[in-house]
This record gives structure tokens, C-alpha cells and sequence, in this order.
């Protein structure tokens, strides 16, 4: 029986070539397993090998299996079209699933869990949700890491997706695998948040019992940081392993650093630019992946401890009277960025981060 935890090394590409990995696929097919993608192509999934849609590489995590066609782009996202084969599950039954694998500015590989494309809103899902009641109205908003992939796969898209020299444009591939959501509608749908559901109520399975790991005791006080009892990460110990790539976004090199917390429950990646470190929210060693690919036990935290080193910041004009958005807290947001008049420099808040400031001393100076 699979472990429901483990502490695993970084996966890498499996050494077939492009040809074997398109056979093995189409034998998959001859013997009736069925392609399920959720969006245009819905009723056909062959539609999306007609469309040029052939898996050239193979990953495989926990025993799901995950094929990758050469990446993508289009003005929007940089992405692979990924069919995943879940392991084990009702997700399995005969069945793979198209999904989008697309690289966030935060440098983190995520899957879109739906789509909203009107003639005035592109917008790709961003999984779970969170409610909560202020003023007396309803309020929502998507938990993001909720979509981030297992960390252990993280170094191997990346290396895909560089070593690939010329990334065609594509604008159709969205259309044809994600489910196209009515305007404005943030929740995914139930092919997503099911899993989650079920793993929630399974005994045992919740990390800290559901609460947070890691959290502020006053807002927008980075001094003011706060690590539950053993959930902190471990820099003596802790350290599973390291990796390198590189980012025009951040000015040259990025090192990585996949780091367990002190009780060895979750993990964390810290990311560290020539001028930026910045961390990603941390995951579960669980072993559960749904047919996303992401796993279905969440780690909860504040999530102003993870501000990547660029983050929204901007004056929404359409709004009368215009408004600030901002996902930097309030006065640490720095000058806005030439890439993106929307987003600024966080780099005051990251560096005042405690966490941050051991990070640098412990693990960068060190090395």
C-alpha cells in the first residue's frame, strides 16, 4: 500500500525520447483508456491530438503519471498541455485528463482549474476558495496555492520548459481544456474541489488540525511573524536539496531550496534572486495527488508570509471612484515594475520578514 507521507527527492524527465513517450501514450488509447478534457473539447478528446496536441515528455510522481507536450505560450501564460493519469481513485477508471500547466510570476508551475474569457475578462482559475463575512455581506476569494503542482515536480517543469529553444504561440489550447466559467466566477467547479472535500473529513489527514501553521499577531507587522510549534522551516537539517534557473523577471540567476519544516510534516521552497528571496506557500509530504496533479491536503498560513518578490499593486481606473488594489501589505509596496505597470517591488516587506532575514544568514551566507 502507497505511504500517505513521504519525504521524496525532486523528480526528473524520464529518459525516453520524444517518440517512445508519443507510443507509450497512444497504447494507452488503443487499450481504452479515455481522454476527459473539461472544455471545448469535451465530447472528443481526440480533438486535441488532431490539434497537434502529442505528449513528448513523461514525468511520474507517486505512481500518477504525467505527459507533457512541448510548451506553449500566448500573450497571457507560458504552459504545457499535461495529460495526467491518476494513480489510484475514482479519478482513475479508465480515464486521463487534460490539464494546463502554466508558470506563475511568482515563478511557480500551477494548473488552471477553469477559465473565465469574456470580451472583457481573461482570467484562469485559481482553485479553492475562501468565504468569510465583513460588513455584513459575503466575501470570496481564491486560494491560490491551492493550484500550485507538488514541489518535487517543480525543477523538472522548469528545466522542460528552458531547454526548449522556440515556444510557439497558442490560443486555442485553454479553450479546449478548461472549462470556460460565466463571468465572474471564481470557485472551480467539482471535478476540483471534491478530492479536497474528501481528504478534509479523512481522520488524521489535516495538517495542524486545520489551522494555520504560520500566521502575523498584527497586520501589516512583519516582525510580528509567528510559526506554530515545530512547522517552522528547518535550516540546520532541513535542507532536502537545492537546484538553479534563471529569470529575466528577477535579473539573472534563481536559486532554490526545498526545505521540511522542523517536524518534518510539510516543506517549504524558498526562492533567492540576486535582490529578492521570497517563499512559496508551503505543502503536505502527502502523497495524494487528484487528476489535477496537485495534492488534495492543504497547509493553511498567512499568506502575506508569501508575497513573491513582484506582487499586484496598482490604481484600478475602470472603478468610480478608482480604487487601490494591492497585494502588497500597505506600506511596504515599492517602485511599480517596467514589465507590468500593475505590479510593484515587495522587496520592503520581504526583507523585514524574520524568516527571511534567518534565510539570508543561515542558508545564503552559508552556502
Amino acid at each position: 500500500m502507497k505511504k500517505p507521507r513521504t519525504i521524496s527527492a525532486s523528480i526528473a524527465p524520464q529518459p525516453l525520447s520524444p517518440r517512445t513517450v508519443a507510443r507509450e501514450f497512444f497504447s494507452l488509447l488503443d487499450a481504452g483508456v479515455e481522454i476527459k478534457p473539461a472544455g471545448e473539447a469535451r465530447n472528443d478528446g481526440s480533438e486535441l491530438l488532431d490539434a497537434g496536441y502529442i505528449p513528448r515528455r513523461k514525468l511520474e510522481l507517486f505512481g500518477t503519471q504525467f505527459y507533457l507536450t512541448r510548451v506553449r505560450k500566448n500573450p497571457a501564460v507560458r504552459f504545457f498541455v499535461a495529460y495526467i493519469l491518476p494513480s489510484q481513485g475514482p479519478a482513475r477508471r479508465g480515464r486521463i485528463y487534460p490539464r494546463i500547466f502554466y508558470k506563475d510570476l511568482s515563478l511557480v508551475w500551477r494548473v488552471g482549474s477553469h477559465l473565465v474569457a469574456t470580451d472583457d475578462e481573461f482570467w484562469i482559475g485559481k482553485g479553492a476558495v475562501e468565504r468569510w463575512i465583513e460588513n455584513g455581506y459575503e466575501h470570496l476569494r481564491s486560494v491560490e496555492s491551492t493550484t500550485d503542482l507538488p514541489l518535487e515536480m517543480q525543477t523538472a517543469l522548469e528545466t522542460l520548459s528552458h531547454h526548449q529553444r522556440r515556444v510557439p504561440t497558442d490560443e486555442r489550447a485553454l479553450y479546449l481544456i478548461l472549462r470556460n466559467a460565466p463571468r465572474g466566477r471564481i470557485e472551480p467547479y467539482r471535478d476540483f474541489i471534491a478530492p479536497r472535500n474528501i481528504a478534509a473529513v479523512r481522520p488524521g489527514t489535516r495538517i495542524n488540525a486545520g489551522r494555520r501553521v504560520a500566521f502575523f499577531s498584527r497586520k501589516n507587522d512583519p516582525a510580528s511573524l509567528r510559526f506554530v510549534n515545530g512547522f517552522a522551516p528547518d535550516f540546520r537539517r532541513g535542507i532536502v536539496e537545492t537546484s538553479r534557473s534563471s529569470s529575466r523577471l528577477y535579473g539573472g540567476p534563481v536559486r532554490r531550496f526545498r526545505i521540511l519544516s522542523e517536524n518534518r510534516l510539510i516543506q517549504y521552497l524558498f526562492f533567492a534572486a540576486p535582490r529578492h528571496v521570497w517563499i512559496v506557500p508551503p505543502q503536505a509530504i502527502t502523497t495524494e495527488l487528484s487528476s489535477y496533479g496537485v495534492r488534495v491536503v492543504d497547509v493553511k498560513a498567512d499568506e502575506d508570509l508569501f508575497v513573491p518578490g513582484y506582487e499586484y499593486h496598482y490604481i484600478d481606473d475602470e472603478l468610480d471612484p478608482p480604487k487601490l488594489f494591492s497585494q502588497i501589505p500597505e506600506g511596504f509596496a515599492g517602485a511599480q515594475t517596467d514589465f507590468d505597470p500593475t505590479r510593484a517591488d515587495a522587496s520592503a516587506w520581504l526583507d523585514k520578514l524574520p524568516i527571511v532575514r534567518e534565510f539570508r544568514r543561515r542558508v545564503l551566507r552559508r552556502k
